[in-house]
């Protein structure tokens, strides 16, 4: 059973580059080393593609430990150059095509973590590049990527991917989906439970801001 559930957000740009190379490696940011260190074999990731896309895209397993390799993947996006030099092995497991991208408009305001934030910021969650989500959130996601993958098959679209033989879901642990963390910049793990003013939003959208969509 995964041990976490991870949403990353991409620059557009970035996110071609990862898909490019199969959904085969994922690499965090030179400030995400702890968070890096939590990740585990078996663990799930959300993409989610930031900017003026705002759609889920695909998952993938997590299949090593993190290691550091400092070769040039992925564009910065901004003046200071970032290499995401803390990476983790991933297998895909559910990759949708671009047509079916799922809008986040239409299923964030259904998810427990973006209730954190005032209903017409909910953008705002998705500012920094790498979320520790409830399960009950993944596995909302996860059954609408399913769903559109069989209405593709019952009409015979194509894949681009080999999809991978999962075992039936485990039953929602509920007390990971109503309680969960969020890790900070120095990657300790914080309680989220309370909301977030209007204007303490604001904030964090700023010093957000600061560090690219990776």
């Amino acid at each position: 059973m995964p041990n976490n559930f991870w949403m990353v957000v991409q620059t557009p740009e970035n996110h071609e580059i990862t898909r490019g190379q199969g959904f085969t490696l994922h690499g965090l940011t030179s400030k995400q080393r702890r968070r890096a260190r939590r990740m585990e074999p078996d663990d799930r990731i959300l993409f989610y593609v930031g900017g003026e896309v705002r759609k889920w895209t695909a998952i993938v397993v997590v299949k090593s430990k993190y290691f550091e390799d400092r070769t040039p993947i992925w564009e910065s996006n901004g003046s200071r150059q970032e290499l995401f030099p803390y990476r983790v092995k991933t297998t895909p497991s559910i990759v949708l095509d671009e047509a079916d991208y799922i809008e986040a408009r239409i299923l964030a305001p259904r998810l427990e973590y973006v209730k954190r934030w005032p209903p017409e910021l909910w953008p705002l969650a998705f500012f920094d590049t790498l979320h520790l989500i409830p399960q009950r959130d993944y596995r909302l996601i996860e059954s609408e990527m399913k769903r559109i993958r069989r209405q593709k098959r019952s009409r015979g679209g194509r894949r681009d991917y080999p999809e991978r033989r999962e075992e039936r879901p485990p039953p929602v642990d509920e007390s990971r989906s109503d309680s969960f963390e969020e890790v900070n910049e120095s990657g300790e793990a914080e309680h989220t439970g309370d909301p977030v003013p209007q204007d303490a939003g604001a904030e964090d959208h700023s010093s957000s801001a600061s560090e690219s969509e990776g």
